[in-house]
């Protein structure tokens, strides 16, 4: 989803940052704040890298990112 900043005579189009979680680095759909997988883990905007899984069980990158369902990962979460 984008929002809209009207500044003068220009518009301005921001990015919203989905949420990611903090145990499963899972990346959140619009709109969703918790983590379906890990209800009471930390979320967070403050993600790097972005990792699509379509089959985890021939993925080199799932196998060492410890992942095992097909999804949208951040491969850097930081939880403060």
């Amino acid at each position: 989803m984008l929002g809209l900043l009207k500044t003068g005579s220009r518009v301005i189009k921001l990015v919203k940052i989905p949420f990611a979680c903090g145990e499963c680095h899972r990346i959140m759909d619009d709109g969703i704040d918790q983590c379906r997988h890990h209800p009471s883990a930390k979320v967070t905007t403050d993600w790097q890298g972005y990792v699509i899984v379509w089959n985890p069980q021939r993925s080199e990158i799932a196998s060492r990112l410890n992942i095992d369902e097909a999804g949208r990962y951040a491969l850097k979460v930081n939880i403060r």
